[in-house]
């Protein structure tokens, strides 16, 4: 078999060729199989092999399960996917790994497991209908999941034509309110020109009459030279020195170094707004319509658990504080470490792969987009979001911003940032800008603690930790529900699926439960101190790899639920 072949259901099909076709060099697919003679016939040979054999027992395409296993099957099953010119003649137990000579050379030569197929298939037996079963379910889960995303490939497009009508109606709009701006401002511009052009046309009149006159007046006292005139002498100099006194006034008014004009002075402020903003608006995800489709209260169930370090060697600590995780679209997931005030991001299989490290107390951790972070932090009574971002496998520290108050939760929703206090929510831009408070609790304590958000953005999951609370908001602050349970015991972090699952850490009470939609009702105790679950302080589900991972207090490792689908 040539190397890098690639079989399809229908090559395994056709391989079936008519053996008494192939003896004459012909190749014919076969249409039937005699039993009595072990061949194969194309439908023309059938029929003289039916004549000539009428006693034999033939099976046609309709009963192939008695037909023997076709060549390419054979090849197909046998070649080594590493090696592709190798065939599989050993096994290796220690990995439950099919391997040709080379992959014992190349990759098993330490193994002790490795035997010979032939002396490895009397030993292990298998259950090829279950496994049949089995890959029809997956072929069947495999063809819903495309039919989805060919679904979603098609909402893409039209989406993207009806995004892009919104951003062209954004900047028309635009381009309405900048032309209505130039128009006032022509507007007031002309009327400027024929104010000042009408004022300064007056003072040339006026100068022309001065003048005429006064030529006139010089005229006439030219002509009285000389002239016995006295009366008419004394009426020329009484009328120079008024109409002098009337022009001197009148140049002293208007000075003869001004010059006017009309100067335009732009407002700087509408172009510092729009160039503060990156883009006429923001690009998000529209997917929670999908996720809503699933049942939001469905219960959380898990099956096999495991814990990974996350200490590392040049921690300051022996110890680690996990008090914030999210998960990344790579499947990565990043957590913050308050006890060794670092931010440390984990592969695949959750081992610590790059790390930065950040001033004060961190406090949680949110997911913005793709590859970007927020991170709170308090650092004496300075309060600040510090956004971080993987940029070539490795963590990098970006811009940050400083609060007016203290900083405990974050949580991202669709380009707004919605911040707790210990006693207050709020509701912030990406670039810090305060947008308003939407709810406080003065009664004592830490009333308002971490909080979370709906796929949908309509509810607000709020921890009120000293009064072993949980509140659920609506977006402008209104309060829906309030939620105690002896489970929930000094509750610290919250979190909702992508589906919509509310999960809540109940920190005294070594508890991880899950909440209805609303808030009102616990649905199930997801995990409790047996599940070796010592002060749980952050939660987050983890879509890629379906678990759940817990952050605690004093640990060196986490806590990863496998969840069950």
């Amino acid at each position: 078999m040539a190397t890098g072949s690639v079989y399809t259901s229908s090559d395994l099909m056709m391989d079936y060729s008519c053996d008494a076709c192939k003896e004459k060099h012909i190749d014919e697919s076969a249409v039937s199989f005699c039993k009595t003679c072990t061949k194969l016939f194309c439908g023309k040979c059938i029929n003289l092999h039916s004549q000539l054999y009428e006693k034999h027992v033939s099976f046609g395409r309709g009963d192939m399960n008695q037909w023997p296993l076709s060549k390419t099957t054979e090849e197909f099953l046998q070649i080594c996917e590493i090696h592709k010119d190798e065939t599989l003649k050993m096994f290796c137990q220690d990995h439950s790994q099919l391997c040709c000579t080379n992959c014992v050379l190349l990759s098993h030569r330490q193994c002790n497991g490795v035997t010979l197929l032939s002396k490895t298939v009397k030993s292990h037996s298998a259950d090829l209908q279950q496994l049949a079963v089995k890959i029809g379910t997956i072929l069947e889960e495999l063809k819903q999941l495309r039919s989805s995303r060919e679904d979603s490939i098609k909402s893409v497009e039209d989406s993207f034509r009806e995004q892009l009508q919104e951003v062209r109606d954004v900047r028309q709009k635009l381009n309405a309110a900048l032309d209505e701006l130039e128009n006032v401002t022509m507007k007031e511009l002309e009327d400027m020109r024929t104010a000042l052009q009408a004022a300064l046309k007056i003072d040339v009149d006026n100068c022309n009459r001065l003048k005429d006159e006064l030529k006139q007046l010089s005229e006439a006292v030219h002509g009285l030279a000389d002239k016995s005139m006295e009366e008419l002498s004394f009426i020329a100099a009484m009328k120079c020195l008024a109409k002098i006194q009337e022009t001197e006034t009148y140049l002293k008014d208007n000075c003869v170094n001004m010059e006017c004009s009309i100067i335009f002075k732009s407002n700087n402020d509408i172009e510092k707004h729009l160039l503060k903003h990156l883009g006429l608006g923001r690009v998000v995800e529209g997917s929670q319509s999908l996720a809503l489709k699933l049942n939001q209260d469905k219960v959380i169930t898990w099956k096999g658990k495991s814990k990974h370090v996350v200490l590392i060697l040049t921690d300051s600590s022996q110890t680690c504080k996990i008090t914030g995780i999210c998960s990344l679209p790579s499947g990565q997931i990043v957590i913050a470490d308050q006890e060794n005030k670092r931010v440390k991001l984990l592969d695949q299989q959750y081992n610590v792969v790059s790390h930065c490290n950040l001033s004060g107390f961190l406090r949680d951790i949110c997911h913005i987009t793709c590859n970007d972070m927020a991170v709170t932090a308090e650092e004496g009574q300075t309060s600040s979001v510090q956004f971080i971002s993987v940029c070539k496998g490795q963590l990098v520290n970006n811009r940050k911003f400083q609060l007016q108050h203290d900083i405990a939760g974050i949580v991202h929703h669709q380009g707004a940032l919605y911040i707790t206090s210990r006693t207050a929510l709020y509701h912030y831009t990406l670039t810090g800008r305060l947008v308003k408070k939407i709810y406080e609790d003065l009664s004592g304590g830490d009333t308002v603690w971490k909080c979370a958000m709906s796929p949908m953005g309509d509810r607000i999951y709020v921890i009120n930790s000293d009064h072993h609370k949980l509140l659920t908001l609506s977006p402008d602050g209104t309060l829906i529900s309030t939620f105690t349970d002896p489970e929930l015991v000094h509750p610290w972090g919250v979190h909702v699926t992508p589906v919509g699952q509310v999960v809540v850490c109940g920190f005294t009470s070594y508890s991880l439960i899950q909440m209805d939609r609303e808030g009102r009702r616990k649905i199930a105790t997801v995990a409790t101190k047996k599940d070796v679950m010592d002060f749980p302080m952050s939660v987050c589900y983890n879509i890629n790899r379906n678990t759940i991972i817990v952050g605690m207090l004093k640990n060196t490792k986490i806590l990863v639920l496998n969840c069950i689908s």
